[in-house]
C-alpha cells in the first residue's frame, strides 16, 4: 500500500464537519444522493498491516502486487468475457503476488488474507459523514466492484446499518467499473438521472470513468495520489468526508 506524504486531514471530522444546516442550502441544487465507491468508506489499511505481520519486511510489496493484479484481473475477465467476481480475482490475484515475488503463503496465512476483506471496518470521519448527508436530506449508496458479500459484511462491521439507501455490487451485473454497465447501476438503483448524483470514489481511475459516465465527481484521495492521466478529472478533490462535505456546500445545482 503506497504510503502518503502526510496523514489523511481531518480524521476526525468534528474539526472540518460541515454544519447540517449549510448542507441544506444544497438540496435544491442538481445533486440529490451521493454514491460512494467502497473504499471511500472502508479503509484497506488493515490488509496491509496483516499481510506484513506474515511477511515481516515484505508485506508492502506483497500489497501492492496483489493490489494491482486484483483490478487487472478484474478488468481482463470482464473484457474476455470471462467474469470471476470480486472474491475471485482477489484471491487468483494473491496466488499471483506469491508466486511473482517468491513468498510462500500457508494455507492459514492466505485464509485470513482474504478474510480480510470481510472484516472491513470504516475510515474514521465516516459514520459522522454519512450522518450528516442524512440529516441534510442527501440520499447515499454504495456503488462497488466488491460482492455483495464483501460490502454488506463491512457495513455491519463498521456499523453503518441503515446509512446507505442502496448497496450496489457490479457483480449484479457480471461486469466491473470502469465498465459504462456497472455506473448505470446507480442511475436505476436511485431512479435519478446521472446529473442528479455525485459519484465519490476511491481512486483516480474510477474518478475519470464516472465522469465518462456522466456522474459529476468528488474524488477522496486519502492516499495523496496525483490525477491519472485519462483526459477527464474530478469535479472536487479532497482528503476526506471534511472536503467532501464543504464541497457539496458550495454547489448549487450548476
Amino acid at each position: 500500500m503506497r504510503t502518503t506524504r502526510r496523514e489523511m486531514l481531518g480524521l476526525t471530522i468534528a474539526a472540518t464537519l460541515v454544519p447540517a444546516a449549510s448542507l441544506r442550502a444544497a438540496r435544491g441544487a442538481t445533486i440529490q444522493a451521493v454514491a460512494f465507491d467502497a473504499f471511500a468508506i472502508f479503509d484497506p489499511r488493515p490488509i496491509a498491516a496483516l499481510a506484513e505481520r506474515f511477511f515481516p519486511g515484505r508485506g508492502r510489496e506483497l500489497v501492492e502486487a496483489w493490489r494491482t493484479r486484483q483490478f487487472e484481473y478484474q478488468w481482463l475477465r470482464a473484457l474476455s468475457g470471462r467474469y470471476a467476481d470480486f472474491q475471485k480475482s482477489t484471491a487468483d490475484a494473491l496466488d499471483f503476488a506469491a508466486d511473482l515475488l517468491g513468498l510462500d503463503v500457508p494455507a492459514d496465512a492466505r485464509r485470513e488474507l482474504l478474510g480480510s476483506y470481510l472484516k472491513l471496518t470504516a475510515w474514521p470521519d465516516v459514520a459522522d459523514g454519512l450522518m450528516a448527508l442524512k440529516q441534510a436530506g442527501l440520499r447515499s449508496a454504495l456503488l462497488s466492484n466488491a460482492t455483495p458479500a464483501v460490502l454488506h459484511a463491512g457495513i455491519a462491521s463498521a456499523r453503518l446499518d441503515g446509512l446507505f439507501e442502496q448497496v450496489l455490487s457490479t457483480d449484479a451485473r457480471r461486469t466491473y467499473k470502469p465498465d459504462p454497465r456497472a455506473y448505470r447501476m446507480a442511475v436505476d438503483g436511485l431512479h435519478l438521472r446521472a446529473d442528479e448524483i455525485l459519484f465519490v470514489p476511491s481512486a483516480g481511475w474510477d474518478a475519470a470513468g464516472a465522469k465518462a459516465f456522466g456522474y459529476r465527481t468528488f474524488w477522496v484521495d486519502r492516499m495523496g495520489l496525483p490525477a491519472e492521466r485519462l483526459d477527464l478529472v474530478a469535479d472536487g478533490v479532497g482528503r476526506g468526508f471534511g472536503d467532501l462535505l464543504a464541497y457539496l456546500a458550495t454547489i448549487r445545482g450548476a
